[in-house]
């Protein structure tokens, strides 16, 4: 029933007069197309971590050379992850002004631009470059989940998994390259960070045919077919009020503040044990590996495992066991520390992702649950980084910040639990 709901909103949304057929219909679409439009999804997912990732491997090296404390330093990575949450409440005006296609191809420009205006020789024009980085990937974060709904709601399973491991190739290879590209480049970490300006260019050139398509629009309306309807949307206020939003959000939040505050202070932490830079940017960089095996298989599990909470708490439980092992032989069991971590952080990410669609009866409610799941969800992981860097700073070891990080567990358990239940946004109680 799901499927089919979902099929017949990808089109028009249920109840409401039909839209426009436009190039990413799936009546309208050659096999050569339809490869062509998840091509440029999934390179577009690529992009959407390195602009972050790329910064913990050279944290030391930014902080040596500028003289940043590290309360400081960590804004680097905190403002993005602020970005994503404040910049994601414009994306639906922009969503119904360019359509989601044309939207995620600005989108890789206004990346590839922030993160060369890192190169500028100033602190404001790394700082400016970074508030630009944060904004141009949360539009598309919350766009990618509702262009998968309208565009592929028969796979998005499938779909949903390959747009989660994509978020983890990307910050895999921004962690283990971008110290060694510092080294290939005489120490610079300034070119080394303006490196992944080029694969946001390679991610507009896979959109581009689909932006070149001028968006039908209704001759009624004027609505951009590429676009959710306004008619028929839910309200932010209801959304706010719903238990199951509030649990996708809750989810959202505390899975990626976790992620964030490991991707900043993680390299740091191997590297007051002992770690050399290069080990410790590659021992982050390896993580992804294990996470990337979850990102895959958990969108399928969530949708057959039996009872549905089983794969949020063997994420908390992977999750768990590598903060234990981090805090007690962080060197000498490093790679099983970072492989509990990177399943657990995999499965919690693939999990939000998964859920704001499957939790959306159609690409309408999608956009809007994406939206408030990203944008409140960042703006609380947000606290990530500056926080975990300050109770480092006010304790001194890094003993206290990883019990903090395990207690906000039980609370990624709790809202977890609540987004697995088997039933839509704004229903009525009970399962579908």
């Amino acid at each position: 029933m799901e499927t089919r709901e979902s099929d017949r909103s990808a089109v028009g949304g249920t109840g409401g007069p039909s839209r426009p057929e436009h190039p990413g219909d799936r009546s309208a679409r050659t096999p050569v197309r339809t490869a062509v439009l998840a091509g440029g999804l999934l390179l577009t997912a690529l992009n959407l971590r390195p602009g972050v990732a790329s910064i913990g491997p050279v944290l030391s090296s930014i902080r040596d050379d500028l003289g940043l404390p590290a309360s400081v330093a960590s804004l680097l990575t905190t403002i993005p992850i602020v970005a994503f949450g404040a910049f994601a409440f414009l994306t639906p005006a922009l969503t119904r002004r360019f359509g989601m296609h044309r939207l995620l191809g600005l989108t890789m420009l206004a990346l590839a631009a922030g993160i060369a205006l890192r190169l500028q020789p100033s602190l404001a024009g790394l700082f400016t470059g970074t508030v630009l980085v944060g904004a141009a990937i949360a539009v598309a974060n919350v766009v990618m989940p509702a262009a998968v709904k309208r565009d592929f709601a028969r796979q998005s399973g499938l779909m949903m998994g390959l747009y989660s491991t994509a978020l983890f190739v990307g910050a895999a290879l921004a962690s283990g390259l971008t110290a060694p590209l510092a080294s290939a480049v005489g120490g610079s970490w300034r070119a080394a960070l303006a490196v992944w300006a080029i694969p946001a260019i390679v991610a507009f050139g896979a959109v581009l045919p689909q932006m070149v398509r001028a968006p039908r629009r209704d001759p009624r309306t004027r609505e951009v077919a590429d676009a959710p309807s306004e008619r028929g949307e839910p309200t932010f206020r209801a959304l706010f009020k719903d238990p199951v939003a509030i649990a996708v959000t809750t989810l959202m939040g505390t899975q990626s503040l976790a992620y964030y505050a490991c991707l900043t202070w993680l390299p740091t932490l191997l590297q007051d044990h002992g770690t050399d830079q290069h080990t410790a940017g590659w021992l982050i960089a390896y993580s992804a590996f294990p996470g990337i095996v979850a990102a895959l298989l958990v969108p399928g599990m969530a949708r057959r495992m039996r009872p549905t909470w089983l794969p949020v708490l063997l994420s908390v439980l992977l999750t768990g066991a590598a903060y234990l092992g981090l805090g007690t032989a962080p060197v000498a069991g490093a790679y099983v520390w970072m492989t509990l971590l990177g399943l657990g952080q995999g499965a919690a990410i693939s999990l939000s992702l998964t859920y704001i669609v499957l939790r959306s009866p159609d690409a309408r409610h999608t956009g809007h649950v994406s939206t408030m799941a990203q944008g409140v969800g960042y703006l609380f992981a947000g606290l990530g980084p500056v926080g975990i860097g300050l109770v480092h700073t006010l304790t001194g070891g890094w003993g206290v910040p990883l019990l903090v990080l395990g207690a906000l567990l039980l609370l990624q358990l709790a809202g977890g639990i609540a987004a697995s239940r088997d039933r839509h946004v704004l229903s009525p109680r009970g399962p579908r």
